[in-house]
């Protein structure tokens, strides 16, 4: 593309070039977004349809599969019609708009799980007074805020980006609009952009992170002042599915954003972000399902129901 065209559509590399993989990943890819689908349309109406269900623990948990579907969604059909048509053209608005909603969700998770970590909190340091500290009002504000919060950092994170200059290279060395990518191809400097990026990224991921990090110092403290070996085991069990999500989505997301631009490798950026985007969409409703008696009890109810008419 010549200098002083400007871009109106961006040809986006994918994966991978070679033929052979093609279709090999499109079937990999699309089983992960089923189980994905599946997994977390499954946890919403599970939560939905167990009246025991409707507790703030699993307010935040429906929240956060609505999330994972959302953003996952943001990029894997897209992914999968370049594996299928070998078309990975994508429109200047269409990228903005892919860009915008998968920072939006993968933002609002950030929130969420901090959310969850003071409602674990509650829970295990404060049990006494959790009815009336996570009222209803407080969760849904809470949840809102989260959102509210994830707009925001959306809009930051495509105005930054496409407030700059294209008008040289329009090929982007990922399989989806990630910010880093389309950044590479400004023919303006982008330093400004990029440390704007890197402040809200930064700022977002350490006030989650702080509030997460204390609520678990004091479940810690609290675990190791226990005396029964039942209560201790309850509170481990109540506290590793989510500690497991924050560590897998907190590592990822710290790997890809809060590093200099000098130091990315878009080739090792496009396998986390394949892990981030996709896979851990898919694990995280198999972490809470597998490891909650409360799910796998209402999944068992739900199961027999449907069996009934057929017997």
């Amino acid at each position: 593309m010549e200098n002083g065209t400007e871009i109106t559509q961006f040809i986006l590399l994918g994966l991978t070039n070679a033929p052979e993989l093609q279709f090999p990943l499109f079937v990999m890819f699309t089983l992960i977004y089923v189980i994905n689908v599946l997994g977390n349309l499954g946890m919403i109406t599970l939560i939905l349809l167990d009246s025991p269900l409707h507790t703030p623990m699993y307010f935040f948990l429906s929240n956060l599969s609505l999330v994972d579907l959302c953003y996952s969604s943001a990029v894997t059909p897209t992914v999968l019609a370049g594996f299928l048509t070998g078309d990975n053209v994508i429109s200047y608005n269409a990228c903005a708009a892919q860009m915008f909603f998968f920072a939006v969700f993968a933002s609002v998770e950030n929130f969420l799980l901090a959310s969850m970590a003071y409602d674990r909190y509650s829970a295990l340091c404060k049990p006494l007074h959790y009815t009336t500290t996570m009222t209803t009002v407080l969760c849904v504000c809470l949840a809102i805020g989260s959102y509210v919060s994830g707009f925001h950092s959306g809009s930051v994170h495509t105005g930054v980006t496409f407030c700059l200059s294209f008008c040289m290279s329009n090929v982007a060395h990922h399989f989806f609009c990630d910010v880093l990518a389309v950044m590479a191809l400004s023919c303006t400097d982008r330093h400004v952009s990029e440390m704007v990026l890197v402040f809200a990224v930064g700022s977002n991921t350490f006030f989650a992170l702080l509030v997460i990090l204390i609520s678990y110092l004091f479940i810690f403290i609290t675990v190791l002042n226990m005396r029964s070996a039942e209560g201790y085991r309850k509170a481990l069990s109540t506290c590793a599915s989510h500690f497991i999500a924050v560590s897998i989505f907190y590592v990822t997301n710290i790997f890809m954003y809060i590093q200099p631009s000098s130091s990315h490798s878009m080739d090792t950026d496009k396998k986390a972000s394949v892990f981030y985007a996709m896979v851990i969409p898919m694990i995280n409703p198999l972490v809470y399902s597998l490891r909650n008696k409360d799910v796998k009890s209402t999944f068992e109810k739900v199961v027999e129901k449907a069996k009934l008419p057929l017997g």
